[in-house]
């Protein structure tokens, strides 16, 4: 036998399923953002780690962070140096970070997207 929800639960289900679709419906702008700044970040300073990242995405980019890097990773757009620093996250107790840099894809891709944009602005 199946217990009936409280009108309480009922309304605590409904918020939260608000709540699971607007982070589905946040995600991929968050994702989309946290990509484009590897690809700035790393056209503009060589190598870079998630510590870098951090400092300069929203807050509601870190939650995407490691999803990108690996997504940009998979994707043959972002290499790994074979170095590692430590995280300066405090959430992750200084465990070490990868350090990356843009592969010869990332590169391109980094610079067919800024001659785009200066193509656009002319």
């Amino acid at each position: 036998m199946t217990r009936r929800l409280t009108v309480a639960e009922r309304l605590a289900a409904s918020d939260k399923n608000l709540l699971l679709a607007d982070i589905a419906d946040q995600s991929s702008w968050s994702q989309f953002l946290v990509e484009q700044a590897v690809l700035a970040y790393g056209w503009s300073c060589g190598e870079f780690s998630a510590n870098d990242m951090r400092d300069v995405l929203p807050e509601l980019g870190h939650g995407f962070l490691g999803a990108a890097i690996n997504a940009l990773r998979q994707g043959g757009v972002i290499e790994h140096t074979g170095q590692y620093v430590p995280s300066t996250s405090p959430a992750t107790h200084g465990h070490p970070v990868a350090v990356w840099r843009l592969s010869v894809k990332g590169l391109v891709i980094a610079e067919q997207r800024r001659n785009a944009r200066k193509e656009k602005a002319a």
